[in-house]
């Protein structure tokens, strides 16, 4: 299946739902969002949340810093 990741098509080999998108993608960020198709989705709700071919998946971590 072909998803839009952060602007770039990418194919999703095995990938049916956010949690197992994460698992694929190997993202072991402590701090990080997802927001599918412009919504931010809760991290309780990733294993529950089905992805379809062409969705858009925006995926952010925070970095801390400052002076």
């Amino acid at each position: 299946m072909i998803l839009n990741i952060n602007g770039k098509d990418c194919e999703a080999k095995s990938s049916q739902n956010l949690e197992e998108l994460i698992l694929e993608l190997k993202i072991n960020a402590p701090h990080f969002a997802v927001a599918l198709n412009y919504q931010v989705i809760p991290k309780s709700q990733y294993k529950s949340t089905t992805l379809k071919e062409g969705d858009k998946i925006e995926i952010v971590h925070a970095v801390g810093g400052g002076i």
